[in-house]
């Protein structure tokens, strides 16, 4: 019998049985196809040195008008800048107080330190910084005490404790002192999503995961798991960063104050303002208001005399930085004092809880999409309010600016968005729509292009070549125009293994220098990201593997992409660049990439006899790899294995090394034929590597067969 070629179509397919997809691949990881070929995806390594704390679930790349490449990480417990390399902790502020007197008590032999703090609104795991306090007497002393920590349990809505970095002897009996001051982060959320939860589950009356401690569960209360993973929202306003967990508040940071200052509230920023002593009082502030904006004062020393803190006043006839007060009765207000360090602490209109935010490209407004109303604390999961163009502390309507809201009708809550060239393509549980930019009067309009249209998660949409692709709960779409059903060849595959629990987790990522759309998502039995599938839009075939990430960065602003890892151990993680060399090289030290890809069944000959193949010519680059330091060359494995017929199961395999066969770059020379003794009518064909330092794509190879009768 003649050499016969063995040529795979592109892809990997997993629809039908093994022998109906002949002619393809059939199993692969970590495995893509370069012009129709398959080849080993390439290497990474960490993105520096450092490490944060927490799960990363948010990542976001942006350049300052200085020139600093920042990225935005947020974490379960965290939100840092990574600039060169090192993680700046900008985590928001919850809360700061003189504490009780003498709150801290020790106990000989142990580092649990107990803390009495009155309606603190800590979590378990939140994070406190103490400030101000004095030594308790032996080893606890005040460097001890005055640093950052993590708190370990909360005993009740009064106290909680923390492990310090020093064991207490029997000289700590000290309380900390009459100054001590509590410095609360925002409180932490969960690192996996948690399943519905109720009678059974947990502490008897035990509030929900991101609750307050003043919320008690109430007789068979039950979560779902959509509020219950942290999830951050972030994107730069021009060098500055708008950003806030979901379910949070919007937070926002000055590029000028530097990485070492944290965000604060959007609606605390109202700057300072002077009280001209009149009837009605003259206001001069140093933020532009619109009239009919809802503003509260407060002051470091007093504030004028017919003036509350706490309440709310409304702008009213405006002349530049100037304006006068109404009362919420519409009464003219007038003062009889100007007071003294005056400012606006609360910019009552600006949303104070959002699920999804983001700024529009060319019209600079920024876009709250789930937020609470006017007048409103709750949060209303399809109300859509924007800000004035080009004024992020403007969200008041009037006539003289842009600010606006609107409710969209279709789905009970607003999942995601994603900015496009002319639209912001908005995901609701169960419809699709694209929010435009108009103009005045309607501003932004949203029109529905799609219904009973499902998303997996709020990041689980990602736009490439400028074609928004997302996964659905059943399926994979894709929006160019028109809302499109992908034809997947893993669906029934990669549907039939996903933990829908775990279906916040899910997240996409772009790897434009490959063509390819990824997903990560946690397998079936999994309550970790264990897998992704990749899908190839210009070669339009899909191809899966198993990897560990939390989050996936694809920006020209970094040589290649980057991506987040998390180690369960050290409960940190870090950020990881791939595409770069040949190995994993996640620890620091290299290790082999463990990738295969196998063939659906395909017949030997017409499929009719039996064959006997002898002999294997190889045909495969093994360009840009690299020998390793002990001069072993870079290296593949070939299997073959024979089955009667599709039912039989393999009744025969044979597997052989093909070597690059010498230190030169000539990438075509390999070991030339391989000799094996394998039988059957029909054949799997199986390339893999685990082996540093090595790459590979593989071609036509061909095999050598006589003719072995019919039974």
């Amino acid at each position: 019998m003649p050499l016969q070629k063995i040529l795979f179509k592109p892809g990997v397919n997993k629809e039908n049985t093994r022998y109906t997809t002949e002619g393809g691949g059939y199993e692969a990881d970590k495995v893509r196809f370069r012009q129709g070929n398959p080849e080993v995806i390439g290497g990474w390594q960490p993105f520096s040195a450092a490490y944060f704390q927490g799960v990363c679930r948010s990542l976001w790349n942006w350049v300052t008008l200085g020139g600093d490449n920042l990225v935005g990480v947020g974490t379960n417990l965290k939100f840092y800048l990574n600039q060169g390399g090192l993680y700046y902790d900008i985590t928001p502020i919850r809360a700061t107080s003189t504490i009780n007197n003498n709150p801290f008590a020790a106990t000989n032999g142990s580092a649990v330190i107990t803390v009495t703090d009155t309606s603190h609104g800590a979590l378990t795991g939140d994070f406190v910084t103490f400030s101000g306090a004095v030594s308790l007497g032996g080893n606890i002393t005040a460097t001890v005490l005055n640093a950052q920590y993590q708190i370990l349990n909360v005993i009740n809505a009064n106290s909680y404790t923390f492990t310090a970095s020093a064991t207490a002897n029997a000289s700590d009996t000290g309380g900390g002192g009459a100054s001590v001051v509590a410095t609360y982060q925002i409180n932490v959320g969960p690192a996996i999503p948690v399943p519905l939860v109720g009678w059974g589950a947990g502490a008897w009356g035990s509030p929900p995961p991101v609750a307050p401690p003043s919320t008690v569960g109430t007789w068979g209360y039950g979560l779902t798991s959509t509020s219950s993973l942290r999830l951050w929202n972030q994107i730069n306003y021009g060098q500055d960063l708008v950003y806030g967990p979901r379910t949070g508040g919007i937070y926002y940071w000055e590029a000028n104050d530097g990485v070492n200052t944290r965000g604060v509230l959007l609606n605390s920023l109202g700057g300072n303002v002077t009280f001209t002593n009149a009837s009605p009082t003259v206001v001069t502030s140093t933020v532009l208001f619109t009239e009919g904006a809802a503003l509260q004062f407060a002051a470091t020393t007093s504030l004028p005399t017919g003036v509350s803190a706490a309440t709310t006043y409304y702008v009213f006839n405006v002349n530049g930085l100037t304006f006068n007060l109404l009362d919420q009765a519409g009464n003219i207000v007038n003062t009889s004092s100007t007071g003294t360090g005056v400012y606006v602490s609360l910019i009552v209109d600006v949303p104070t809880v959002q699920n999804n935010m983001t700024v529009s490209d060319t019209s600079r407004f920024v876009i709250a999409f789930g937020c609470n109303d006017y007048n409103s604390s709750v949060l209303d999961p399809m109300l859509i309010r924007w800000s004035a163009q080009d004024d992020i502390y403007n969200w008041t309507p009037d006539p003289t600016n842009q600010a606006g809201f609107i409710r969209i009708s279709h789905g009970s809550e607003i999942i995601t968005t994603i900015q496009t060239r002319q639209e912001i393509v908005m995901f609701t549980d169960s419809a699709i729509y694209s929010l435009q930019y108009l103009g005045p009067p309607y501003v932004w309009a949203p029109q529905l292009l799609g219904d009973n249209i499902s998303i997996m998660g709020p990041n689980a949409a990602v736009i490439a070549s400028g074609i928004v692709y997302w996964m659905g709960v059943d399926k994979f779409y894709s929006y160019d125009g028109r809302v499109n059903t992908l034809n997947c060849d893993l669906r029934r595959f990669v549907f039939g293994d996903l933990n829908q629990e775990q279906s916040l987790q899910v997240f996409a990522g772009t790897n434009e220098g490959f063509n390819e759309v990824w997903w990560f998502y946690c397998s079936a039995n999994a309550s970790a990201i264990d897998k992704y599938v990749i899908y190839n839009y210009m070669e339009k075939i899909w191809y899966y593997g198993t990897m560990s990430r939390t989050a996936w960065l694809d920006s020209g602003l970094q040589s290649v992409p980057i991506a987040a890892n998390y180690t369960t151990a050290t409960l940190t993680g870090n950020l990881i660049n791939h595409e770069t060399g040949l190995n994993d090289n996640t620890t620091g030290t290299a290790v082999a990439i463990d990738a295969y890809i196998s063939s659906s069944e395909f017949d030997i000959g017409d499929g009719h006899n039996f064959g006997f193949v002898w002999r294997v010519l190889p045909d495969l680059t093994f360009e840009n790899a690299e020998n390793t330091p002990a001069g072993a060359v870079p290296s593949v494995s070939m299997t073959l294995q024979g089955l009667a017929n599709s039912g039989s199961g393999v009744t025969s395999t044979a597997s052989q090394p093909v070597s690059k066969s010498n230190t030169y770059v000539i990438t075509e020379q390999f070991t030339g034929q391989i000799y094996t003794r394998m039988r059957g009518r029909q054949m799997i064909f199986k390339i893999s590597s685990n082996q540093i330092n090595t790459c590979w794509q593989l071609g036509a190879p061909r095999i050598d067969i006589r003719a072995d009768g019919r039974r």
